[in-house]
């Protein structure tokens, strides 16, 4: 039997299977003036009271994926501000980047995906900023955060597709489950 090397337009093409993209082949203009605009914003919790609270209950959760202190709260204090930044639940981002990545901020999927919220790299060239990093947690999860808040406004009274759009899955309930599953085990608002 002769085999074939796998083309670069296979390549692709499995790429793009496997990343949430408008039925288009060109990604949508509206999703990378998103992004584009979400990369350059930073900022902060608002309210120390409400930060202390909810970084130390998120952090005793986070504990059992993330050994290390520091690292935690890095990722929970972005978590909760790209998540209210874009108008989403803090505590749904977790579950996704449960069932993405397990909190590995280095994870590489089989489709290139990369980060805690499983970033497809050709995003950064979209938006003309091919210079950043998706291991980096704050780049990561400004994007991530942008490209699921576009998917729940597709969607708006259909959370698990809207997930399973984010995944790639549309059509499909087996990950939109397992995040909320993750969010119901591990991420519920107390």
């Amino acid at each position: 039997m002769r085999t074939c090397p796998i083309s670069t337009a296979l390549l692709l093409a499995i790429a793009l299977f496997c990343q949430p993209l408008p039925a288009s082949t060109q990604p949508d203009p509206e999703l990378r003036r998103l992004l584009k605009q979400a990369i350059e914003i930073d900022n902060g919790f608002e309210d120390r009271f409400e930060a202390e609270v909810w970084l130390l209950d998120m952090s005793r959760r986070l504990e059992k994926f993330v050994a290390d202190t520091q690292t935690r709260i890095e990722i929970l204090k972005r978590v909760h501000y790209e998540a209210t930044r874009v108008g989403l639940e803090p505590e749904l981002v977790l579950a996704v980047i449960e069932v993405e990545s397990h909190f590995d901020e280095f994870a590489i999927s089989v489709s290139g995906a990369r980060g805690l919220m499983q970033v497809m790299p050709f995003w950064l060239d979209e938006i003309g900023i091919s210079d950043h990093n998706l291991f980096k947690i704050r780049t990561n999860l400004r994007m991530g955060c942008t490209i699921l808040r576009y998917y729940v406004d597709m969607e708006p009274d259909d959370l698990g597709r809207a997930l399973a759009r984010y995944n790639g899955s549309l059509g499909k309930t087996v990950y939109p489950d397992k995040v909320i599953r993750a969010l119901r085990r591990n991420w519920f608002k107390q």
